[in-house]
Parts: C-alpha cells; sequence; structure tokens
C-alpha cells in the first residue's frame, strides 16, 4: 500500500468527515456511530482520540472518549500466570464480554445509549463506579486501545497505528518489553493493517502516513 505524509491534525478532520459522509445518516435517524483507534499504548492512540473527538464535535456531533484500560480484568486474572505472561495479556487482560455487555449493546439500534465509560480501576483492583454516560441519537463512540481488530466489534470505521518492531521495541520502556511477543501474536493472526480501514504508519510520531482501506469490504488503496 502506497501511504502519503499528513499531520495528525489532518488525520482527524479526514477521518470525521469520512466517517459522517458515508456512515451517518440524518442525525435524527437514531443511529449511533462507532470508531476504534487501535494500537499499542506507545503509539498513543488516546492522543488521536482525543482530536478526532474534538474534529467530532466541531460538526455537531456528541462524542464519548473511552479506552480499553478502563475495561481490564481483576489483576487476579490477569496475573493468573504471572505479572509478565504476553499469552494473558493478548488474549486474557481486557474484559470483551463486559464491552460488549456496556459499551457496544446499549448503541445498538434501538438500544438505550446509556454506556458505562470504564468499569475497572486498576489503582485500587476495585469497580470503577463511574455513572452511564448518555450518547444521544447520532452521537459517536470513540473508543481506542491494544487489540481491537478481531473481536468482531460492530466498529463503523476503524484506524490502526502501525509501529514496525524496531520502532515497538524503541519506544517501548523496559519494564514493558515483555508485552512484545503479544503484539507480533497479533500480527500473525490478526494483520491489522490490511483489517483496518486506514492504516497509519506511526514509527516517528512527528511524522505520521496514512493509507485508507475505504469502507469496510472496500478496494484497497481507496482513499478517504
Amino acid at each position: 500500500m502506497k501511504l502519503e505524509a499528513i499531520t495528525w491534525e489532518r488525520l482527524a478532520e479526514e477521518v470525521a468527515e469520512r466517517v459522517l459522509e458515508d456512515k451517518a445518516g440524518p442525525v435524527t435517524s437514531g443511529a449511533r456511530l462507532r470508531i476504534g483507534v487501535d494500537g499499542a499504548p506507545v503509539a498513543r492512540g488516546d492522543e488521536l482520540a482525543a482530536r478526532l473527538a474534538g474534529e467530532l464535535r466541531l460538526r455537531g456531533r456528541s462524542v464519548l472518549v473511552a479506552g480499553t484500560g478502563g475495561f481490564l480484568r481483576p489483576a487476579s486474572l490477569r496475573y493468573e500466570y504471572g505479572r509478565e505472561d504476553p499469552e494473558t495479556y493478548y488474549s486474557g487482560w481486557f474484559d470483551t464480554g463486559a464491552l460488549w455487555r456496556e459499551v457496544f449493546g446499549p448503541l445498538e439500534d434501538g438500544g438505550t445509549g446509556r454506556v458505562l465509560p470504564d468499569l475497572w480501576d486498576p489503582t485500587t483492583d476495585r469497580a470503577a463506579r463511574s455513572p452511564h454516560v448518555e450518547l444521544p441519537p447520532g452521537g459517536v463512540l470513540v473508543l481506542h486501545g491494544p487489540f481491537l481488530l478481531g473481536q468482531w466489534f460492530p466498529f463503523d470505521l476503524t484506524v490502526h497505528l502501525r509501529l514496525s518492531a524496531a520502532a515497538l521495541r524503541r519506544r517501548t520502556a523496559d519494564s514493558e518489553l515483555w508485552t512484545l511477543p503479544a503484539f507480533a501474536r497479533y500480527e500473525d493472526e490478526v494483520g491489522p493493517s490490511e483489517a483496518a480501514d486506514v492504516l497509519v504508519r506511526a514509527d516517528d510520531p512527528r511524522r505520521p502516513a496514512w493509507g485508507g482501506f475505504g469502507p469496510t469490504g472496500g478496494t484497497p488503496d481507496a482513499r478517504l
């Protein structure tokens, strides 16, 4: 795929315009949109999610930004096989069932729109007890975190922040290097660069480059 240089600001603008143009329909229809920003934590998907939320709000949409870090399993489950087990990090750290129940379920057609923004506080290892947030008709969820693709989450548009293996190792703290095999497995099993609607190369955070696949099932190399 040919990638083109872009700024983070322009990327957020392009994604916001595309998802509203192609996916939303009339605000009054009740459709709520779901955008996934996928990538390793060091790719800073939270920052892109915040930029994207700002662009969507400028276009008149209510937006809820959430991270999978708020949907961790309890420490007793995450650390069942040790604190540095990459297999558990890949398949057992994040409560995908809770994400389906508390986030995606309420946003289905006819759903209440009442989303739980986070479930678990990893600092206290207790329930976060956050109140539900109501996302009105025409609102947009922006969910960021690692390993979002390959879960069958019903996203309307996905963005993958890709780091080469060398860049991922370089930018990962020594204390987190044990997670690298999990990201290698994700590349092998899911192929997020091909699965995402929008691919962003983020090896150098100052100089991102991007390419779009268009809507799911569209033609590779289509431009947003």
